[in-house]
């Protein structure tokens, strides 16, 4: 296999990754993609961060034994715990990550932002480094959101108890004038109408996904890694919880998202 035809690598904690993986697939028609999800040691976004990184590496070592030839961190905790280290450790091979998509939001003018992630995405510096960046001309709420990321792996089976924790978690912000949310978990697009539903006013989504899939084009074009045609797309699944019925999850999460 030549470099230009391996796959591309894409991993999360667990389910919410193919949240990104779905818009990586449909700007990138002609990649083939390997997914793997931790969900055996999902959520990361509760953990410290040393522990992120090393199961991270973790992760980044099954996918290298795919031969991908670029890696996405689809979780933003893992991004802001690992990626340095990951980079670092892998000169040669391209490691992009998703971060909380703040910058986006304000620079469509949104003036209250409220910013749903995990409790390690929001306490780690690269996160209040954006906050601190911004927050002399916008307002930006921060919400830690313990469980949910755990909630949503359940897919829709677990749609009642996410629901239930949507609402408590939110109850202090939707009486706030926020006008754009930032989704900082790659979980929390599944359940986007039903953040969106909190509110009794209209607002705008935010993921970075589409900002994602331009500078993974970039990079593959710079590169030439690009592939230009190819007829038998191949796009699999791999989890750490190794059973039929996760990969039979990341499938239909994959083709239909968590219908609500």
């Amino acid at each position: 296999m030549s470099k230009q035809q391996a796959p591309i690598g894409v991993f999360d904690s667990g389910v919410g990754g193919i949240s990104t993986l779905r818009t990586l697939a449909q700007a990138l028609p002609n990649e083939d993609f390997i997914f793997y999800g931790d969900s055996a040691n999902a959520p990361y976004g509760e953990k410290p961060s040393d522990q992120v990184c090393q199961l991270a590496t973790q992760v980044l070592d099954q996918l290298k034994q795919h031969q991908a030839k670029a890696v996405v961190i689809a979780c933003n905790t893992a991004t802001s715990a690992a990626k340095q280290q990951l980079m670092a450790a892998n000169p040669t091979l391209p490691i992009l990550g998703i971060e909380p998509a703040l910058k986006q939001a304000v620079d469509a003018g949104k003036q209250h932002i409220l910013v749903m992630a995990t409790p390690l995405t929001i306490s780690l510096p690269k996160y209040q480094a954006q906050v601190a960046r911004f927050e002399a001309t916008t307002q930006i709420y921060s919400l830690p959101c313990p469980g949910l990321a755990d909630s949503i792996e359940k897919g829709h089976a677990g749609l009642a108890q996410t629901q239930a924790l949507v609402d408590r978690l939110m109850v202090d912000v939707t009486a706030a004038p926020i006008d754009g949310v930032v989704l900082g978990c790659t979980h929390y697009p599944f359940i986007a109408d039903m953040i969106r539903r909190e509110f009794d006013h209209p607002v705008t989504v935010y993921t970075g996904y589409e900002g994602l899939a331009k500078n993974l084009t970039k990079h593959l074009t710079d590169q030439g890694l690009l592939r230009t045609h190819n007829d038998h797309r191949q796009i699999h699944f791999y989890s750490s919880r190794d059973t039929s019925a996760e990969l039979a999850l990341y499938q239909h999460l994959f083709e239909h998202g968590i219908t609500e």
